[in-house]
């Protein structure tokens, strides 16, 4: 991993390729493409799974609620695995826009984290908020990783 300093800037670029991402495989979905391809590139550009250990905790899962492993990580997105039968395939929603509010960012030099809330945008209806942190890594090229991401719903007090 490169040892470069990680920017706010360089969190903000890589919150925006992360939510443009999931819009575009909802896209690729609703437009009969190859979904599950846009969604395997959005991992393998944005996410660290073939250079150290990625702790993925997603929001909609309970059954198998961390996803190790890449395999695990896809199956959420899109679905239709079935050692993973819960998932219903979160990016398909389609989501209409993914945006970020952090409530704080912390740079650590070659390791960031950055929690907060992120509201997506459906076609019809409002905005879902969802809790996250994510923490991003640099690789030998300089890029941006996510190597721990953790998302719920916030707590609702009944």
């Amino acid at each position: 991993m490169q040892k470069q300093a990680i920017s706010k800037q360089e969190i903000l670029d890589a919150q925006k390729a992360w939510g443009d991402g999931i819009v575009a495989i909802g896209k690729s979905y609703s437009n009969g493409g190859d979904y599950r391809k846009v969604a395997e590139e959005h991992i393998d550009n944005l996410y660290a799974y073939q250079f150290v250990e990625v702790l993925f905790a997603p929001t909609k899962a309970s059954e198998k609620q961390f996803r190790l492993t890449k395999e695990g990580a896809l199956s959420y997105f899109v679905g239709g695995n079935k050692n993973f039968s819960e998932d219903k395939g979160f990016a398909l929603q389609p989501w209409t826009n993914v945006r970020f509010e952090n409530a704080g960012t912390s740079l650590h030099g070659n390791y960031a984290i950055a929690m907060g809330n992120y509201f997506f945008t459906p076609e019809q209806g409002e905005d879902v908020k969802v809790e996250y942190a994510f923490e991003y890594i640099k690789d030998k090229d300089g890029k941006l990783r996510i190597d721990m991401h953790h998302s719920s719903l916030p707590y609702a007090n009944n």
